[in-house]
């Protein structure tokens, strides 16, 4: 497995994924805000958007280890990426006041080590999701 991880890290191409894709996920979490509302804990957000992408058909992974390479080896450590959609798409989940620069690079750097073109940040912690919502491509 690690040959694999390391093969996928070493590439060079990025995975992408659909517009229709997109599209239905940010149906469900713009659900799950309607639903809850601002104020809880992202991991409550979390757990709902998995549910709710599953009600839609929609395969997705949770807390999904990124595992981090230096000079050709693996690093006995690894982030966590919150959702992975489709094998294609992360999704970092935040409640916070406002989206920060340290947020967005840290979701462009599991981007980079997951070889994901696409990412969404998601401020849960706002009036309406469209408030909250930052397109990250590389």
């Amino acid at each position: 497995m690690e040959r694999e991880e390391k093969a996928l890290w070493e590439s060079k191409e990025l995975i992408d994924c659909d517009e229709d894709l997109i599209d239905r996920v940010l149906t469900a979490a713009t659900n799950v805000h309607r639903h809850l509302g601002p104020g809880l804990n992202e991991s409550v957000y979390e757990a709902a958007l998995m549910m709710e992408l599953a009600a839609m058909g929609i395969s997705a992974k949770r807390q999904v280890k990124v595992p981090v390479w230096y000079r050709g080896q693996k690093l006995d450590l690894a982030f966590q990426a919150d959702i992975i959609v489709e094998d294609c798409l992360l999704l970092e989940l935040k409640a916070v006041d406002s989206i920060s620069s340290v947020h967005l690079a840290q979701t462009m750097n599991y981007q980079k080590l997951l070889n994901l073109k696409r990412g969404y940040l998601l401020n849960f912690n706002v009036k309406l999701l469209k408030e909250g919502i930052k397109r990250v491509s590389i």
